[in-house]
């Protein structure tokens, strides 16, 4: 190991990131200790690999002799858990000595006072920012600009959406912007988000208190929401989603806009929407490779989408996942027509409550698919059964026997919660 040139040494430190692991690596002699000093490029700090019983400020001393035992740092991941309250200067000491050369910042600590980390990285080289459990205030587009920003993800964050709307302006370069369980801060009794950005390719928004989003963007390409209960959710933008999906979302009015002729996958569970028609909404979206209706319920009985309709509309499905809906004695998904689903490859059927119709369902489904390699289904099993549920799941699983004895060549796999 003596021999070992300090590069050689330096391109194994580049595959170590946990700072326990740093920290005995730099112990081993002098020469590891200057490849870590000149060659160590990520650093990653998580209160869960050290003793339990160390203390805030033995967790600040380490941080800062590991930190300032670098040079040249570009990855910086700080995850310290709730019962660790920091003092504000070591983390400052560790953002300034960092700053010019960071390039990806995850960081979730807790400090008295709070650090404003826009201030501190702004006009920087910073490519990644994740920030969790931080408050954003009064935000200076003109000082803290991010130049070289492409990931912004804020996880339980507290912030004005004016703030928010600044920030998203200040990062010219930002492709991806994730917003997790967001504290939005308003003084009116309907909050409105309003976001515009011309670079913008991802939305991921969680769990954001607002009453309605409107979003300006040019070049969006995947956009996914998930609980939220919004009066209003606004798209405008050239037509460029490709990726849609959304889980456990009320909205009273949405609007992707007019244009779906790149949407690829649509991904919808759980969902209420009163006005216009979810399927109208991706009716028109040509080269639909993949769609999924989950726990969606339509409310109005002209909407009630059957199988000819998923034929005629997505020429070019290969990937079909629906799960039995019954309401009022209306089949959503029925078997209407005899349009083939001519490119189906994988289909994924299921139920939230068996019935007796679930199994003719599944072979209708199946027939309409001459090119199917894969099923999977997917079942609710409650914990009491009745004798009812217990007969038709024992029906559905002899069904099924014969299925598969007749379709060799379908690779059937069952999924049951």
């Amino acid at each position: 190991m003596e021999h070992l040139p300090v590069e050689v040494i330096g391109n194994i430190l580049a595959h170590l990131s946990a700072a326990r692991d740093v920290m005995v690596a730099s112990a081993v002699c002098r020469k590891w200790r200057t490849a870590c000093r000149k060659h160590l490029h990520s650093l990653s700090f998580n209160s869960d690999d050290f003793p339990r019983d160390m203390t805030t400020r033995q967790l600040e001393i380490v941080i800062t002799q590991t930190i300032f035992q670098t040079m040249g740092l570009q990855c910086l991941s700080i995850h310290i858990d709730s019962t660790h309250e920091f003092s504000a200067a070591p983390v400052i000491a560790w953002l300034m000595y960092t700053r010019e050369t960071l390039r990806s910042l995850s960081y979730n600590v807790r400090t008295n006072p709070n650090v404003n980390i826009l201030e501190k990285c702004g006009r920087q080289k910073l490519e990644v920012l994740d920030l969790d459990h931080n408050t954003i205030t009064g935000v200076e587009p003109s000082y803290q600009r991010f130049t070289c920003l492409k990931s912004l993800s804020l996880r339980h964050v507290s912030i004005s959406a004016l703030d928010l709307s600044l920030l998203v302006a200040a990062c010219p370069k930002i492709e991806s912007l994730a917003l997790d369980f967001l504290e939005v801060v308003t003084s009116d009794s309907q909050s409105t988000m309003e976001l515009t950005s011309h670079t913008l390719k991802s939305l991921f928004a969680k769990s954001v208190g607002v009453d309605k989003i409107i979003l300006d963007a040019d070049n969006l390409e995947v956009l996914n929401l998930n609980a939220l209960n919004l009066d209003l959710f606004e798209l405008i933008g050239k037509g460029t989603l490709k990726h849609l999906k959304i889980d456990d979302v009320s909205v009273t009015h949405m609007d992707i806009g007019e244009s779906t002729d790149h949407l690829e996958v649509v991904d919808v569970s759980n969902f209420t929407i009163v006005r216009p028609k979810l399927y109208s909404m991706i009716s028109r979206a040509s080269n639909l490779r993949m769609l999924r209706f989950w726990g969606v319920v339509f409310d109005d009985e002209d909407e009630i989408v059957d199988s000819e309709t998923i034929a005629v509309s997505f020429p070019l499905l290969r990937h079909l996942s629906l799960s039995y809906e019954l309401r009022d004695g209306l089949l959503h998904y029925s078997l209407q027509g005899s349009s083939p689903l001519e490119n189906v490859s994988v289909l994924e059927l299921g139920w939230t409550v068996i019935s007796e119709h679930f199994g003719p369902w599944v072979f209708g489904m199946i027939e309409r698919c001459p090119n199917l390699k894969k099923l999977v289904i997917h079942g609710v099993l409650s914990e009491a059964k009745t004798r009812e549920e217990r007969q038709m799941l024992a029906s559905f699983t002899s069904f099924i026997v014969c299925l598969m004895r007749k379709y060799v060549h379908v690779d059937v796999q069952f999924e049951y919660e």
